[in-house]
């Protein structure tokens, strides 16, 4: 079985609406206030933009900052410290080592990832940990020009290492990413925490 898995908020933590809260507790004085921040940043065009390699990051910062009024040396210090705030999830490491050991001795099981991530932050991923070695191939958005859910990425994914559909299964935490990835014949679990994750694959294989 081919196990691919997303990044921010599965093996590392994403917490988009606390680090806005933290650095503009003004902007984002409530859940509400906070939300509404993190989605105007991230979820729009340009950060996508800066996902898949076509910004960089002084551009995101210059140009989100002008669009939000948010002031652009604090947030291109937040922006500059996400790399170091990827931090691993205990749990999903765990789980993931299992997973390791298991091919390690010769069961049939292959690691991948597919992750929406700029190349700065990969880059970091890459020379700080050493989980991302542990993986037999994966993809870095910001290195291949596609984001998911575009198909391309996970086709990208699926061709570089011949991954047949109904022999691998995807994890990420977001619904539309995961309904992708089944669109294209994988199996795909919504990730909530890796016990649940864990729980709905043993179910999945029953």
């Amino acid at each position: 079985m081919n196990y691919v898995f997303d990044f921010g908020a599965v093996l590392v933590n994403w917490q988009p609406v606390a680090m806005l809260a933290e650095y503009f507790p003004q902007q984002a004085d409530s859940p509400a206030h906070a939300g509404h921040l993190a989605h105007a940043v991230f979820g729009h065009a340009d950060w996508h933009n800066f996902d898949r390699g076509v910004l960089t990051m002084d551009e995101v910062i210059a140009r989100t900052s002008t669009r939000l009024g948010l002031d652009a040396q604090r947030f291109g210090a937040l922006v500059r410290s996400i790399g170091q705030r990827l931090l691993p999830m205990q749990q999903s490491i765990e789980w993931l080592a299992t997973l390791k050991a298991r091919r390690d001795v010769g069961a049939d099981v292959r690691l991948y990832f597919l992750s929406n991530m700029p190349v700065d932050y990969a880059r970091v991923l890459e020379q700080t940990y050493d989980f991302v070695g542990w993986f037999d191939g994966g993809i870095f958005s910001g290195d291949v020009g596609a984001i998911k859910p575009e198909s391309a990425i996970y086709q990208q994914l699926q061709q570089r290492h011949a991954l047949v559909g109904q022999h691998t299964v995807f994890f990420d935490d977001l619904l539309g990413n995961v309904q992708a990835a089944r669109a294209l014949g994988w199996h795909a679990i919504h990730f909530h925490n890796a016990a649940q994750a864990q729980a709905d694959l043993k179910e999945l294989c029953a």
